[in-house]
């Protein structure tokens, strides 16, 4: 079945002309742009909370003292 997708895919490319081709792959361009961009900002955020979380038994120490 994946198959058949992708030489429906591979034959549609075929026909377009290169300015088509330039545009499509434009698009998937950004669309992996944006992905990469929200999995850096989940990395980010799991950073942000392993941090924290890390510094949250130095928070206790300080207040017994």
């Amino acid at each position: 079945m994946k198959t058949l997708r992708k030489l429906a895919i591979l034959e549609s490319l075929d026909a377009m002309d290169h300015i088509q081709m330039e545009k499509v792959m434009d698009y998937i361009r950004e669309i992996l742009r944006q992905e990469s961009k929200v999995q850096d900002r989940r990395k980010r955020n799991q950073a942000m909370e392993q941090i924290r979380k890390a510094l949250q038994p130095e928070k206790n120490l300080r207040a017994q003292f």
